[in-house]
C-alpha cells in the first residue's frame, strides 16, 4: 500500500487521503481504494449507487456509518455492505480518524445526454450534463448532515469476530475463512477474511473464467503462487487477479499465519479450473468434474 501515491481531498467536511490500490495492482472490472479520513470528517458526499455494490472494511479507528439519516457505530474489523439501491450513505470519522478499505465494482451505467438542454437521463434521474462544480465542492458548501446518536447495528454491518469461520484442514491447504460480505448481505460480490496456517495454502491453485479477485495481506508474510512463479507478500501487499488470465493462483503462509482479505465477484457464469487435479467447477450450477486434455481436432477426423 505504501508504494501507491496518495490523493488528498481538501474540501471542508470531507478531508481524507485516498489511494487507488486496485488500479495500481492492475484490476480491471473491480476496484479498491484505501481511504484515511481525518477526525470529524466524512469519507464521501452522501451518495447511493444504482448498479454497483460496495463493501467496506475498517482497518483502524472508529466512527459513524450514516445511512439516510440513521447512524451506526463502526470500528476496526467491521465489514459494511452497501448493495445497489436508493439508500444514501457515508462515514464520519471519530476522534482517532478512520482507516478504510473500499471495494467495489466498475459497472457502466447507461447515460443518455440531451446536448441542447444541458441535461442527461441517468437511470431514473435527470442530471446536469457537464459544467458546474464537482459534487465534492457542492457537498462542502452545504451544512453538515445531522448525525443522531447511533442506533442498533443493521444487518449490513458485521464484525470480523462475530462471523463463524469455515475451516479447511488438508495435507496442502489449511485455513480459517470468515465470509464477511455474505454475512452482511452482499449479493453480487464477496469479501472473506482468511487466516492461513503456517506453511500451508489457503486453497488449491485455481483460476477463474469470469470472476475477478483482489487480495489484501493484513498480517504475516508468505508467497503468492502465480502459475510456475512465486512472489513474496507481506502486510500491505495488494494482489489483483483479473478474470480469464489462465494463470492459477494460491497463497502460502510462511513460518507464521498469513492473514488476508479476499474480495471477488460472484458471477453465476464463472468456471473455476484447478490445473493440478485437472478439475473444473461450474459455479453457477454447483457441478465439479475432471476433464481430459484434448486438442481442438481430437475426434474430428
Amino acid at each position: 500500500m505504501a508504494d501507491v501515491g496518495p490523493r488528498h481531498v481538501p474540501q471542508a467536511g470531507l478531508q481524507a487521503t485516498w489511494q487507488n490500490l486496485g488500479q495500481a495492482a492492475g484490476s480491471v472490472r473491480v476496484g479498491l481504494r484505501r481511504i484515511r479520513v481525518q477526525p470529524g470528517q466524512r469519507s464521501t458526499p452522501c451518495h447511493a449507487h444504482a448498479a454497483e455494490e460496495e463493501i467496506f472494511y475498517v482497518l483502524g479507528g472508529n466512527g459513524l456509518l450514516w445511512e439516510d439519516g440513521r447512524t451506526t457505530a463502526v470500528g476496526e474489523g467491521d465489514c459494511i455492505v452497501h448493495v445497489a439501491g436508493p439508500v444514501a450513505h457515508t462515514l464520519r470519522a471519530g476522534p482517532d480518524g478512520l482507516d478504510l478499505l473500499a471495494f467495489g465494482e466498475r459497472r457502466t451505467a447507461e447515460l443518455c445526454p440531451l446536448p441542447r438542454t444541458g441535461w442527461a437521463w441517468l437511470g431514473d434521474h435527470w442530471v446536469e450534463a457537464g459544467g458546474g462544480s464537482s459534487p465534492w465542492d457542492r457537498e462542502a458548501s452545504l451544512p453538515e448532515p445531522p448525525f443522531p446518536e447511533p442506533g442498533e447495528r443493521g444487518l449490513n454491518v458485521a464484525h470480523r469476530d462475530a462471523v463463524t469461520a469455515m475451516t479447511t484442514d488438508r495435507p496442502r491447504c489449511a485455513a480459517a475463512t470468515r465470509p464477511l460480505g455474505r454475512h452482511a448481505g452482499a449479493q453480487t460480490t464477496g469479501l472473506n477474511h482468511v487466516v492461513i496456517a503456517p506453511g500451508r495454502l489457503n486453497w488449491p491453485e485455481h483460476c477463474h473464467s469470469a470472476d475477478e479477485e483482489l487480495f489484501v495481506v493484513l498480517a504475516g508474510s508468505g508467497t503468492v503462487l502465480l502459475g510456475d512463479a512465486t512472489h513474496a507478500v507481506t502486510a500491505g501487499s495488494v494482489i489483483s487477479r483479473p478474470a480469464a488470465t489462465r494463470i492459477a493462483h494460491a497463497f502460502q503462509a510462511g513460518a507464521e499465519p498469513l492473514s488476508l482479505l479476499a474480495y471477488g465477484q460472484r458471477d453465476p457464469n464463472d468456471i473455476c479450473y484447478y490445473p493440478r487435479s485437472n478439475k473444473i467447477y461450474w459455479r453457477g450450477v454447483g457441478v465439479i468434474g475432471r476433464v481430459e486434455r484434448l486438442d481442438y481436432w481430437d475426434g474430428e477426423d
